[in-house]
């Protein structure tokens, strides 16, 4: 009986070797899902930024930071700065304190939980501009709460909360309170609650059980809660308009950008104005960032 001899196996064809290659770097097909993600930062993100911050050295006059230099030089326009940060900061920081004892106290079960955390949650659907309607109805000279004030004799006018400072900020702590809660809920949710049970047997009262684990193990969520609430409350424009004054005490560097761009048709100063918008926001999230590691330096954020 005469015995076949084995036929050697064919060599793998590039491909194979192509994709060998890649998977030695770490490379693999499943990272090619990520394709599509990448494309729509490019296309959505990338790609506006980088257009508008070559745009913003194109002035229509003079030299490429001929319009940074006009903005800096332009007391209207550079007082919009301290009008938005002094809206943003506060109530950025506002929702985040608000939003740390009612998380701590909703992290745990009780009947109604639900119900709670759909009553906080809510005005996210309602909308900027259901919002600054809701507030005109209520805070407004001859709103609810004016009324009810009137009526009761604790004032001979009515009290200016809207079209003014005030009218802006509730208006930033409605919106943004929702997003702050669920975040810092979040955060409080994943840290291990046998730490803070092993500190009750040694005798730790709940303040010291929170501040001595509690808080430094959140704080690294606190800060990215603040940091992201306080770019929803820098970027706001609709309750700026709509129950703030505009043309004085609220208008806020947005409004700045957008009369450049719509209303004087200077696109280059309207692209510059919002690149020193997002360089201020820039500086502020680095701050916050660079504090938290003062409070927590771990990797996990006490995570278990």
């Amino acid at each position: 009986m005469s015995v076949t001899t084995p036929t050697p196996a064919a060599p793998p064809p590039a491909r194979v070797h192509w994709q060998h290659r890649l998977a030695e770097r770490g490379v693999d097909r499943h990272l090619w899902l990520l394709t599509p993600a990448l494309l729509f930062v490019v296309l959505l993100f990338l790609y506006p930024f980088f257009y508008g911050l070559g745009l913003s050295f194109q002035p229509t006059e003079g030299g490429p930071f001929s319009d940074y230099a006009r903005f800096f030089s332009d007391a209207y326009q550079r007082d919009t700065i301290w009008t938005t940060l002094g809206l943003a900061l506060p109530a950025a920081l506002l929702n985040v304190v608000a939003s740390v004892p009612i998380a701590y106290r909703m992290r745990g079960r009780f009947r109604g939980k639900r119900l709670v955390t759909i009553l906080l949650v809510v005005p996210i659907t309602l909308g900027t501009v259901l919002t600054a309607q809701g507030l005109l109805n209520f805070l407004g000279p001859t709103g609810w709460f004016n009324r009810v004030l009137t009526a009761l004799h604790l004032t001979d006018e009515p009290i200016r909360l809207v079209h003014n400072y005030w009218g802006v900020f509730f208006s930033l702590i409605i919106t943004g309170f929702p997003f702050a809660f669920l975040l810092v809920l979040s955060y409080l949710s994943g840290i291990d609650p046998t730490l803070e049970r092993a500190a009750a047997t040694l005798g730790a009262g709940w303040w010291q059980r929170f501040r001595m684990i509690t808080l430094p193990l959140l704080m690294p969520g606190l800060a990215t809660t603040f940091c992201l609430t306080f770019v929803l409350a820098f970027s706001v424009f609709p309750s700026a308009v709509l129950v703030g004054n505009p043309a004085g005490e609220t208008r806020v560097i947005s409004i700045a950008a957008y009369q450049a761009a719509y209303e004087q048709y200077d696109y280059p100063y309207a692209s510059a104005i919002a690149m020193i918008m997002g360089l201020i926001e820039l500086v502020v999230i680095a701050v916050v960032l660079f504090a938290r590691t003062r409070f927590y330096t771990g990797s996990t954020g006490g995570k278990g």
